[in-house]
């Protein structure tokens, strides 16, 4: 049921989440999750795909990195404004919509015959992913209240999302090894004409909040971050020094610092100024920027690593990756019980420091290291380290909201998430290319991932 609200009526709060029936609540928390899965099966077969990509579109190391790039710079530039045009339109609405988009987007590419139309297109399903993202957890804040129902609704969407991981290594490296990279990317078409199918019926609409775009904030904050990370990605194959370089990271800067100002100022900014204004909420914030950068790299590098360097197959290598969502799947239904226990600081903390473990093991990887011993412990402490940094701080991130600040909290987290992993892999290419290839890419990831275990060392006790 949707309830508009005129120009001249009171804006009215969200209403608290309805009792449903236990048969509804999990379609509906199957749709959200399925949106979820959806998107994160993206980043494995388009990685399981990516030298394939390389050899048949002839994309150099950097444009490589512009197929993901393009995707999580759209997806991380637009979310503030999609979180928005949830509350304002419907949440339903725009998350159908997003959804549409990006298995449109999710079909085209399979097609595309030049590396630019690839990157266009991959752009395209970043803005669908942007749509839907925030307003799937939105509608999830609406459906389960805060508490224990929450937190297992947010775990098992962590673990579908891993086990979609760990599916889509497989389906992906069995569909390159036998026929062509380009059918592993029509493996999202299925999951989300699904999805737009069955959300008219498992999903309420939520009530509109009366309000308008703020344009210039998602202009400057979407402008901001691709500045940024393309000047971090030119690095790669540039001097430090150079114009362009240089001219990028600072102008990101300048229109991210312009874009905080704004959105002091504004009437209706975008961004929430009292979202910040709690302690835990900011560094929940902060983890999320930082521990993207902490994985990025394991799919990236290990990736080329087993299929240029050893000539593994691409079912080889799904399977050589697989450990690392098996875990997470694993441990994050594990979380929840933890997190009860010991608390979010430091369920965060001891997730934090086994990525920083994972990823300097893997800085020591070489050429003549087995599999077993040094590949797979890396994964595994990977694996469960992520499934630990993704509960607390979501947890902190979306309580004690008022009832209009759901979409923009959830868009301010998956946004921080995406942009996170879009800096991430920027520095990381970066850095392995000026020191060290894939030992200074990991030691890179050990410092994101020490970041994040700082932001939750620093959390209030009272999170305990």
């Amino acid at each position: 049921m949707t309830a508009q609200v005129s120009e001249q009526s009171p804006v009215r709060a969200a209403p608290r989440p309805r009792v449903r029936s236990r048969a509804r609540g999990a379609a509906a928390l199957a749709v959200i999750a399925g949106c979820n899965a959806m998107i994160q099966l993206d980043d494995p077969i388009v990685n399981i795909a990516l030298p394939g990509m390389r050899e048949g579109l002839g994309l150099s190391a950097v444009g490589a990195s512009w197929v993901i790039n393009a995707y999580l710079l759209t997806f991380g530039g637009l979310l503030l404004l999609g979180g928005r045009a949830g509350d304002i339109l419907g949440r339903r609405k725009v998350f159908m919509t997003g959804v549409a988009l990006f298995t449109a987007a999710a079909a085209l590419r399979g097609a595309a015959q030049s590396g630019e139309f690839l990157v266009a297109v991959r752009a395209v399903q970043g803005a669908g992913a942007a749509l839907a993202a925030p307003s799937g957890l939105a509608l999830l804040l609406s459906t389960f209240a805060e508490g224990a129902s929450r937190k297992r609704a947010i775990a098992l969407c962590t673990t579908v999302g891993a086990v979609s991981t760990a599916s889509g290594l497989l389906l992906a490296g069995a569909l390159t090894s036998l026929s062509s990279w380009r059918w592993v990317l029509y493996l999202d078409v299925p999951l989300g004409l699904a999805i737009v199918l069955l959300a008219p019926f498992v999903l309420d609409e939520t009530a509109r909040h009366r309000g308008r775009f703020d344009l210039t904030g998602a202009l400057l904050s979407a402008l901001g971050a691709a500045c940024l990370v393309y000047g971090l990605a030119q690095a790669a194959e540039r001097p430090l020094s150079d114009p362009v370089v240089v001219g990028c990271v600072l102008g990101g800067v300048v229109l991210l610092a312009v874009f905080a100002a704004v959105e002091r100022r504004a009437q209706q900014p975008i961004v929430v100024p009292r979202l910040f204004a709690d302690r835990d909420r900011l560094l929940a914030y902060l983890g999320t920027l930082a521990v993207p950068g902490a994985l990025i790299g394991t799919y990236f590098f290990l990736n080329q690593y087993f299929q240029n360097q050893h000539g593994w197959s691409a079912l080889s290598t799904a399977w050589a990756l697989l450990p690392l969502p098996v875990t997470m799947a694993v441990m994050a239904v594990a979380a929840v019980r933890l997190e009860r226990r010991i608390g979010a600081r430091r369920l965060w903390a001891a997730g934090a420091a086994l990525l920083v473990t994972g990823n300097l093991w893997l800085s020591t990887l070489s050429a003549g290291d087995g599999y077993a011993g040094t590949v797979l412990p890396a994964l595994v402490l990977l694996g469960g380290g992520m499934a630990f940094c993704v509960l607390p701080p979501t947890v902190l991130a979306t309580s004690g909201l008022r009832g209009d600040e759901a979409g923009a909290a959830a868009s301010m987290l998956n946004s921080l998430q995406s942009v996170g992993g879009s800096i991430g892999l920027a520095a990381l290419v970066t850095v392995s290319s000026h020191s060290g290839g894939m030992t200074g890419g990991f030691a890179t990831g050990a410092a994101f991932a020490g970041c994040a275990l700082l932001a939750a060392l620093f959390l209030r006790h009272r999170s305990e």
